[in-house]
């Protein structure tokens, strides 16, 4: 078993630009651990200049990466996939301390993480164009596909590996080269995995990780840059929005993962202890802390009682809050001291304009930034945690009446990420999933992402997709060739 130093001293703490370097100021900032609040280790802070300096390294290598053959770009992706494999319980183990999540929560991330290599190892040899003669008769049409250039990606500190390796992968098997800025919290994780590409024959520059405290600072001279020509983003629907507005003078292409506002709809001819389950893995997965997680759960009144008594049921037996190393934790700390307090101010706003709290709700203090699982009922409509994603283990319940009632309360919301749907008529969850304002839909099931599976939201949620056949789609251009 790997010990918590060996991981750390695994990790390179410099920026990887074809390698470790250092920032070109000098500068550092702390990772901390969300179970206790101290200090993993320091990471160069990098500078707009390091920025432009991960870029031309980007630019020197794009014609080359972009000339070699797919099959050779997936022989290496499999090997990162295969080396991720290997080395699972020393990412789970990193992800934990600089992250927070339970080890199993952790253990999980790492195949699906890994997976994205894989699948997209595969579907590197599988980008088509097409070729057909003109209807008019005047000549042929060939349809190419080609890398849409150098990209930038800029990932978010709950999914350290995952939001990683989903943007790389696609990005690597198109033959684009990728600049990858990781959350401030989380840094490691992205830092372990380009030396782990380094080490699996990947060519200096083609990934790069640039670390830094200062977000807008270093990669604004990246999107005033006209050698990138790709923005790729997961993360809030704010941030997000900025992010656009600052790549239209280059007309980037870009893809944007944003918020979520899932609805979780119980109706009353659903097997409830199925729903119950599913429920569990929606509020739960990575402690809440997830833009898939269940964040409004809408009842049928016929089934309402029992559902939240089976719901607190579960919650307090099946739930251990402790730090994420420990074997019997289910359920780490949130990520830092200021998600803390949000998730305590939208429980306690809820509470004071008449919510019943049936479980939990209250911080326990002490070291770390920890939260209970916890559930609400009767929320009423004005509750600011029905219109905001919570981000925490906080599971806010409300009753409707009829069908229809129960796909606008859904609805209800600027986000268009996930639905969950439980029933056990097909043609009401087919009604309703067509329904549903949403990019993904989960019918009878409590989890829905898979590498093969496109990912991604409408309205507020964002637009572009990840994963499945469409992921490699976001990282290609189509050129037409007129033949005579």
């Amino acid at each position: 078993m790997v010990s918590e130093r060996e991981v750390l001293e695994s990790v390179p703490t410099q920026l990887w630009i074809g390698g470790p370097v250092p920032a070109t100021g000098g500068g550092t900032f702390p990772v901390h651990n969300p179970a206790t609040g101290e200090v993993l280790t320091q990471v160069a802070d990098a500078t707009p200049e390091d920025a432009v300096r991960a870029l031309d390294a980007a630019v020197a290598v794009q014609a080359e990466w972009a000339a070699r053959p797919s099959r050779e770009r997936g022989e290496i992706l499999r090997t990162v996939f295969e080396q991720i494999t290997a080395r699972a319980e020393e990412f789970a183990l990193l992800m934990t301390l600089e992250m927070g999540k339970a080890l199993p929560e952790s253990r999980n991330e790492v195949k699906y993480g890994a997976e994205f290599f894989r699948w997209f190892s595969e579907e590197a040899v599988r980008v088509h164009g097409r070729y057909l003669h003109a209807p008019s008769g005047t000549g042929r049409i060939m349809v190419h596909k080609q890398p849409v250039g150098p990209c930038l990606a800029i990932t978010p500190w709950n999914f350290p590996l995952a939001m990683g390796t989903r943007k790389i992968g696609p990005a690597l098997a198109a033959g684009c080269t990728m600049i990858v800025k990781p959350a401030s919290a989380t840094p490691l994780t992205m830092l372990l995995l380009a030396k782990l590409c380094s080490e699996a024959g990947l060519p200096d520059g083609v990934l790069s990780v640039i670390t830094s405290s200062r977000s807008g600072a270093v990669t604004q001279p990246l999107l005033d840059d006209p050698r990138l020509r790709k923005l790729t983003f997961t993360g809030s629907t704010e941030v997000g929005k900025k992010l656009v507005e600052k790549s239209a003078n280059g007309l980037l292409r870009t893809s944007m993962e944003l918020g979520g506002n899932a609805p979780f709809v119980v109706f009353d001819d659903a097997d409830i202890d199925a729903a119950v389950q599913g429920a569990m893995l929606a509020k739960l997965r990575n402690g809440g802390e997830a833009c898939t997680a269940a964040n409004r759960f809408h009842v049928q009144n016929g089934v309402l009682e029992e559902f939240t008594s089976k719901f607190v049921e579960a919650m307090a037996e099946g739930v251990t809050l402790g730090p994420g190393t420990d074997p019997s934790t289910t359920l780490g700390p949130l990520i830092n001291e200021e998600q803390l307090d949000t998730v305590s101010e939208l429980v306690e706003d809820a509470v004071a304009v008449g919510a019943k709290l049936r479980l939990g709700g209250k911080a326990p203090g002490g070291p770390g930034w920890f939260y209970p699982a916890t559930i609400l009922s009767e929320v009423p409509p004005q509750a600011r945690i029905l219109r905001e994603e919570v981000f925490g283990p906080v599971a806010p319940i409300v009753g409707f009446a009829t069908e229809e009632e129960g796909i606008a309360a859904a609805n209800d919301t600027e986000f268009g990420l996930v639905s969950y749907v439980y029933t056990r008529d097909l043609d009401r969850a087919l009604r309703v999933a067509e329904g549903l304002e949403s990019g993904m839909v989960g019918v009878n099931r409590g989890v829905i992402s898979d590498p093969a599976a496109p990912f991604g939201g409408v309205k507020a949620s964002g637009f572009g997709r990840e994963g499945g056949t469409e992921g490699i789609e976001e990282y290609l251009s189509t050129k037409y060739i007129a033949l005579s």
